[in-house]
């Protein structure tokens, strides 16, 4: 949930517990009048009559009485209510002149200080990648296009003087002061680069002639970040960056594949002609909290599927191959290449092998739950095995993966437990609202309905 100062916490229930005194009050009050007037003397037609009349009646002192008590219990209302509204002002007032409270970030000067651009950085890795450069303190500049990222993952972040989020699209060129630049933006899952694969590949291309001619213009460095799907399905095990890999150009991934292969091309035409500072980072299967929920990856479908007591699908035989990295040791990992004076590609991933179905078999026994592990037809194109050598990071970063499989499982599970949680009682209220034929709710209904931050 979002961070709420005490302050504010205070004020919240100062404002509660004198709402609560003024309808008291005036519930004791308006008792007090209704025991007065039951305690007037009785007669038998006269009790009958003065009921039954209307309350401004003025034919008898005792209907001037109850007029003048009713008067008086009106204005006692009115008064509460105008109580009441000059303190939801207040309340107003102060949450939105209160500063925000955000994760703590390390001071440094205009020499050490930077100022990085991260496009991609609403997305999963991307926002990682920003709050660690954050707390370095750094000046960190977002940009997005929001396809695949969320404002959620950076939302923490906003309105922080060290801080900037834009809407754009780098298809389109950005003109922008920058001492280094982390190229994350593309589409990393099956499924998201299939659904517009022209755009992919424009991501890819356009995108990165963007940035590497924006790095050209203001003398920054930039980083590149590749993937292990420039290999292809490898007949080389494990994969090391002297490899050239075995891809289908026209196969269902080729959008991706080859984009990731030009926009390597393209870097080091850039640094050979150029001279541009370029670092290409070739990033392996990677898991954590804020992955999409349906990338369609591996580790998402699988703890999907878990979480929800569903048949856990592997695709083929399930003997296929993969590396799992978390995301805190690729992040480390970005920053150290991009510090480095190392120019050549470079494997980021955990040399630590699993099956697919070994893998199925590891997210069931964490989750618990009834799921049975079904194999399902096979994926085309699907790559068969895929290990990282990552001999140059360990020689010229001094990097390898620290966080173990199992720590980083339950990290990742807690999370989409939390996000389903979320995401059922948005749905819950949802169906409440729109199924009301009169499309009434109440304050509590209304604020179910906007996704909160777990």
């Amino acid at each position: 949930m979002p961070f709420v100062p005490p302050a504010r916490k205070k004020l919240k229930i100062t404002i509660s517990i004198t709402i609560s005194l003024i309808i008291i009050i005036v519930l004791y009050r308006s008792l007090s009048r209704a025991s007065i007037a039951k305690s007037l003397p009785k007669s038998t037609n006269a009790k009958d009559k003065w009921l039954s009349r209307p309350i401004f009646s003025e034919n008898t002192d005792k209907d001037d009485n109850i007029q003048h008590m009713q008067k008086n219990l009106l204005e006692q209302l009115e008064q509460a209510r105008a109580q009441i509204a000059s303190l939801e002002d207040r309340l107003r007032a102060l949450e939105s002149s209160t500063s925000r409270k955000y994760p703590q970030v390390k001071y440094l000067n205009y020499k050490n200080r930077k100022r990085i651009l991260i496009t991609g950085g609403a997305g999963f890795v991307g926002s990682h990648l920003v709050d660690t450069l954050m707390v370095q303190g750094h000046e960190v500049i977002v940009v997005d296009n929001f396809f695949t990222g969320r404002k959620r993952n950076v939302e923490h972040w906003l309105g922080h003087e060290n801080f900037e989020l834009i809407h754009h699209d780098i298809v389109n060129p950005l003109f922008i002061e920058v001492d280094e630049i982390y190229h994350l933006a593309s589409p990393a899952s099956p499924p998201h680069y299939m659904y517009n694969p022209v755009k992919t590949i424009k991501t890819n291309t356009m995108g990165t002639i963007n940035m590497l001619g924006l790095a050209k213009r203001v003398m920054a460095k930039v980083l590149i970040a590749s993937t292990s799907e420039v290999y292809g399905d490898p007949t080389v095990h494990p994969q090391p960056e002297t490899y050239w890999g075995h891809v289908n150009p026209i196969g269902p991934r080729a959008c991706y594949d080859e984009g990731k292969r030009v926009s390597e091309t393209l870097s080091y035409a850039y640094a050979k002609q150029e001279n541009v500072k370029v670092r290409v980072a070739r990033i392996f299967n990677t898991y954590g909290p804020r992955m999409h929920m349906n990338d369609g990856r591996v580790v998402s479908n699988f703890i999907l599927q878990a979480l929800r007591n569903e048949t856990i699908t592997v695709y083929g035989n399930g003997k296929q191959t993969r590396s799992f990295q978390y995301v805190s040791d690729l992040v480390n990992g970005l920053i150290s290449l991009m510090a480095s004076n190392y120019s050549q590609p470079v494997n980021l991933g955990n040399p630590v092998e699993h099956t697919i179905e070994e893998f199925a078999l590891i997210i069931k026994k964490l989750v618990g739950g009834a799921s049975e592990v079904k194999q399902t037809d096979a994926v085309e194109d699907d790559p068969q095995r895929r290990k990282p050598d990552i001999t140059r990071a360990k020689q010229f970063l001094n990097w390898e993966p620290k966080v173990h499989l199992q720590t980083g499982l339950y990290r990742t599970i807690d999370y989409f437990r939390r996000e389903l949680e979320r995401s059922d009682r948005f749905q819950k209220d949802s169906r409440k609202y729109f199924d009301s034929p009169f499309f009434e709710r109440s304050d509590q209904s209304k604020l179910s309905l906007v996704p909160d931050n777990d």
